[in-house]
């Protein structure tokens, strides 16, 4: 097995180095997922050139496949003639049930992978067992989620590309979840694996007509008008403009919230325009969930509705959370709901 090439190591390091997050070291080991597919062992071959003897792997294995044991198989083998550890993750057969298969698996994955680059505790305080971990998103993933979102007509902050550094999703304490590969290519990535004489896994979900994805994957692929690179570019610079509206927002929020008592929140949304107010709407009911610790996932589902709302003086109620109009805006915990 051959290592890749070296322009392309000293390009990984420039890219993960740029992160801001610093390099690995002693005592600052790499974590990265590993899938068996062409793209995570692109990843596992660049990163283990670039920061030998610092970098561990983890497979996570859903239970959904019968095949996927001897993948994750193929991955240890793979690792141990990286001379790197490697770790198979077992999903418990109750973190995947109905609903979006991959929405489900996607979320087991990330909670597994959170606990076992965190030490496999919840606690706040290093040593981790890695300081960093990866993942191998790249630009043909940025595309594929611009043209999935746009489709459903996402906002700015839906159409954006994938942070390239990010808290581990989940709130798990750790490392920060990194994506040094946003800026190549998935041909780029096989090519790394063929040229090191490795056959990758083949995910039939990759091409499975019923997934999503998959379905705009080939349609970017059968369209001469919609080059990735071009998706991908346009997802970028939506990233920028979203972090430029979160940094505003975060500046608005100091200057317009009045918080009484950890239980009610006023807003002052004279003169903001839209977005900001509804950047605001959602800052105040994520402040008194997190208050009054109300359980359950919210996704933001609802929250145009409750603006347009207070926009025209109307009352309203979302996610446990009362909202009045009037000259400031203000909300508070819903009271609960009366038993027929």
């Amino acid at each position: 097995m051959s290592g890749p090439d070296p322009a392309l190591v000293a390009r990984f390091q420039r890219d993960f180095e740029q992160l801001g997050e610093g390099a690995p070291g002693p005592g600052r080991k790499l974590g990265v997922a590993v899938s068996g597919g062409a793209d995570s062992l692109a990843l596992l071959l660049l990163a283990a050139a670039a920061y030998p003897g610092l970098v561990e792997a983890a497979t996570v294995d859903h239970g959904l496949r019968p095949e996927a044991a001897d993948e994750a198989a193929f991955v240890a083998g793979i690792c141990d003639g990286l001379g790197v550890p490697h770790a198979v993750l077992t999903a418990p057969a109750h973190l995947i049930v109905s609903g979006n298969l991959q929405d489900q698996a996607r979320g087991a994955r990330y909670g597994l992978l959170g606990l076992w680059a965190g030490s496999g505790t919840v606690r706040g305080d290093r040593p981790w067992r890695v300081e960093f971990f990866a993942t191998a998103h790249h630009r043909d993933d940025v595309a594929e989620g611009f043209l999935m979102r746009a489709r459903r007509g996402a906002g700015v902050g839906g159409l954006a590309a994938m942070a390239a550094a990010q808290a581990f999703p989940g709130g798990f304490p750790g490392p920060r979840l990194l994506r040094p590969l946003l800026g190549w290519s998935h041909g780029e990535l096989a090519g790394i694996v063929t040229a090191a004489g490795i056959v990758p896994v083949a995910d039939p979900s990759n091409v499975h007509p019923r997934f999503d994805r998959s379905r705009i994957r080939q349609l970017i692929a059968a369209s001469r008008d919609l080059p990735s690179e071009r998706l991908a570019m346009a997802a970028q610079n939506l990233r920028h403009a979203e972090d430029a509206l979160e940094w505003v927002a975060a500046r608005e929020w100091r200057a317009r919230a009045d918080i009484d008592h950890h239980e009610t929140v006023w807003l002052d949304v004279d003169g903001v325009p839209y977005e900001l107010r509804r950047r605001l709407v959602l800052r105040a009911i994520d402040y008194l969930r997190f208050e009054f610790d109300l359980q359950g996932d919210w996704s933001g589902t609802g929250l145009d509705r409750l603006v347009a709302g207070l926009d025209a003086g109307e009352h309203g109620t979302l996610a446990g959370v009362a909202a009045r109009a009037g000259p400031r805006w203000r909300f508070e915990l819903a009271p609960p709901r009366r038993s027929h």
